[in-house]
């Protein structure tokens, strides 16, 4: 569960990301704050804020002068109506800036790279045989949007500007090239095996030649992406 915080001195402001935070079952509500002050003074009490929506034009103190004064900030998603702050939000490791007004499917592509980040922090944390928490995120494929778990994906393929993501039960395709799909997943649970294709490592069942067999399915290996494959089998 992502508990997250909202920074924003517009109500209207706090409705929309609030509704767009309650469609979506793993994000918990902690506080709306209206400027930044208010926002130090609610940090200083709870250690237990994930993320954080910031808008950066508010009153007393503005947002990026705000996300400098904490040592160690949680994840951060701009909202702003201001395009020429992006570069400086991407110095200061925001996961993602969103212009105003975003859409629902903006604010999930948003949503999910926290999700893959907070995943993988999770994992290099972690030491011996304890097992990571499960991760999911939100696939939209037409007009639905779906929730895949990352378990439960064999590979992924390109075709063109959409993607199909093959998973143990269904196959979805979204409108995301396969560049970006690859970056919600976990690398070190996937390997890009051909410019086409990515796999699941803990899928394969066997690997002959140059191809790769997962369940039912043949994936072809890349001439450039030999050597990662042969990385396997030491």
């Amino acid at each position: 569960m992502i508990k997250y915080l909202i920074i924003d001195d517009e109500h209207i402001a706090h409705d929309i990301i609030k509704g767009y935070c309650d469609m979506l079952p793993n994000l918990e509500f902690k506080a709306n704050c209206y400027d930044a002050i208010e926002a130090i003074g609610y940090l200083n009490k709870h250690d237990d804020v994930d993320l954080i929506f910031l808008d950066l034009n508010m009153p007393k103190l503005k947002g990026f002068e705000f996300l400098k004064t904490l040592k160690s900030p949680p994840k951060v998603i701009v909202t702003t109506a201001y395009r020429e702050f992006a570069i400086e939000g991407y110095e200061l490791n925001v996961v993602d800036y969103l212009l105003k007004p975003f859409s629902f499917e903006r604010f999930l592509s948003a949503i999910n790279k926290v999700t893959a980040s907070i995943t993988n922090t999770t994992k290099k944390e972690r030491k011996g045989n304890i097992e990571p928490e499960e991760q999911s995120f939100f696939l939209k494929q037409n007009n639905s949007h779906i929730q895949v778990d990352l378990d439960d994906i064999l590979f992924i393929e390109a075709s063109g500007n959409y993607t199909k993501v093959v998973t143990t039960n269904d196959t979805i395709t979204i409108r995301e090239k396969i560049s970006d799909t690859i970056q919600l997943l976990s690398n070190n649970d996937f390997i890009q095996v051909h410019k086409s294709f990515a796999v699941s490592k803990k899928h394969i069942k066997s690997i002959e030649g140059n191809r790769i067999y997962i369940e039912d399915y043949t994936v072809p290996i890349g001439k450039l992406f030999k050597i990662s494959v042969n990385q396997l089998f030491k």
